[in-house]
């Protein structure tokens, strides 16, 4: 006979299996929510708008050939002895100031060739500077001389003829580039603060800070070590040394120093100058309105109320990070934005003349980080202003050279972007970026900083990672071949070279 099981009993004997059966059904219907949900927040984002750029001409060298024989000049000069090199030194100390006098005496337009012959004097000098540190100190003062002759002579010159500022850049950033290949080759003949002989005084509170007297005011140009700063600092029409600007408040009581500056993850923010100079500088630049200036002999107070008005605005509300760099809307600011917004409402003009961005794959890439004006105000150009003038600055040797390989690095990245290579991004990582940047709207609500910046979009976030990731894997080979050339050549590799090893980089 066949066994009859008990109702009770067939239905525990069923229960486990419908459990597990529901279980799975869940788990399935979970699994599928998840998929779906992933799937929704995989949509991209719109592409980025096809911009035009500033449409100016970008400056170019044109001098690799010169450069070529600057360094075989280099190699031919560390072989001499004691003797030879200080003659030539002497021949060319008394080769520059002659140029130089040229230009001390009466205003001579930017176009003449008193120019022509002061650039080439000066790089045919570096590598003689560079093969001996013996009379280094020489060589610093001739520079700091032709940076205050050139300044003094741009103040004369038209504002925004672009002679000018070739002139300007060619002189003022070709002076800077030989020096620092120079300092490079001797690494143990200067101090990483060198101070500016600067007539550039004002009646603003002061306060010193490891060495330097800081006045309200004052506005401090940088070069941060990520990829982002390289790639702010190279991708302007004249590229340039610094990718950050911030502005210096001097209390009048406590003489406590302040820096007021744009953060990309935060915004507008006041911050105590040492917590400034603690993170990563590979240079610090310090410039001071001139003691000449028109508004400042009739008002001696102006940097102090352009400070005082940085300072207040920040603290009275929240200022977001203005990725498109429109410096003509002070509700949001980029860094540069915070200095020349401060002194525009003072009767100053920053940026004499206007950064321009202008070449297809620089406006490409900036593009696609969020940039929408590319007739803007670069940290860069700030320093060829001729109403501002030097007052210290701070170039150490070891970080100096992180400095030059990262331009190397992103000046080789955007040939490739000349080329029409988009600035690209992990698409499959995506959604969970999507999820990071809402965690970060909920974090800034409460007046936190997310893993996302405002005003960032999750998309920018990746190609900034990509961007960070290529620069990182290029940079690190770099080193890598640089150690190779220093072990085959016995000296530092110049810019030239890093290029070259940059490229050779790439294609690995």
């Amino acid at each position: 006979m066949n066994e009859v099981r008990a109702p009770e009993d067939s239905l525990l004997a069923k229960t486990p299996v419908r459990r597990l059966s529901r279980s799975l059904r869940w788990l399935g219907s979970g699994l599928l929510a998840l998929v779906a949900g992933y799937l929704l927040l995989l949509i991209p984002e719109a592409p980025p708008p096809q911009l035009p750029g500033a449409g100016q001409q970008a400056f170019l060298w044109n001098r690799n050939a010169f450069w070529a024989e600057l360094e075989t000049r280099f190699r031919i000069a560390r072989t001499w002895d004691k003797t030879q090199r200080l003659a030539r030194f002497d021949h060319f100390v008394e080769q520059l100031h002659r140029a130089l006098d040229a230009i001390a005496a009466t205003p001579v337009p930017p176009a003449a060739p008193a120019y022509d012959a002061l650039e080439q004097t000066f790089f045919e000098f570096a590598p003689i500077a560079a093969a001996g540190p013996e009379r280094w100190p020489d060589f610093l003062s001739a520079a700091a001389r032709l940076r205050q002759l050139v300044k003094w002579q741009s103040e004369s010159w038209p504002t925004n003829s672009p002679p000018a500022r070739q002139r300007l850049y060619r002189l003022l950033y070709g002076s800077r580039a030989a020096v620092e290949e120079a300092l490079l080759q001797t690494p143990s003949a200067t101090n990483a603060l060198i101070l500016q002989p600067s007539d550039a005084v004002s009646t603003s509170p002061s306060a010193e800070v490891q060495g330097v007297n800081f006045q309200s005011g004052d506005i401090l140009l940088s070069r941060g070590g990520a990829a982002t700063s390289a790639l702010i600092a190279r991708g302007n029409d004249y590229p340039g040394n610094f990718s950050h600007v911030a502005l210096v408040h001097v209390d009048e009581t406590t003489k406590h120093v302040s820096v007021i500056e744009a953060h990309i993850e935060s915004g507008v923010a006041v911050r105590p100058i040492e917590n400034y100079l603690r993170d990563t500088k590979l240079r610090i630049l310090v410039l001071r309105l001139r003691a000449n200036l028109p508004p400042l002999l009739a008002d001696p107070s102006l940097p102090q109320k352009a400070a005082a008005f940085a300072l207040h605005h920040t603290r009275a509300r929240h200022i977001p990070y203005d990725f498109a760099m429109d410096h003509t809307n002070p509700e949001k600011q980029f860094c540069s934005e915070v200095a020349g917004a401060a002194y525009q409402a003072n009767g100053i003009t920053l940026w004499a003349n206007r950064s321009h961005l202008s070449t297809p794959g620089v406006v490409a890439w900036l593009g696609a980080l969020g940039v929408r004006h590319f007739e803007t105000q670069e940290p860069s150009d700030l320093e060829y202003d001729p109403q501002l003038k030097v007052v210290a600055e701070w170039r150490d040797p070891e970080t100096l050279f992180h400095d030059h390989v990262d331009n190397a690095v992103i000046d080789v990245m955007l040939e490739a972007a000349e080329r029409g290579t988009p600035l690209g991004h992990n698409h499959w990582k995506l959604p969970l970026i999507r999820l990071a940047k809402a965690a970060s709207v909920l974090l800034n609500q409460m007046g936190r900083v997310g893993p996302v910046p405002e005003g960032m979009s999750a998309t920018t976030a990746l190609r900034v990672q990509h961007l960070t990731a290529q620069h990182a894997a290029i940079k690190s080979r770099v080193f890598i071949a640089v150690e190779k050339f220093q072990a085959a050549n016995g000296y530092v590799p110049p810019y030239w070279e890093l290029l070259r090893l940059a490229r050779q980089a790439q294609t690995e």
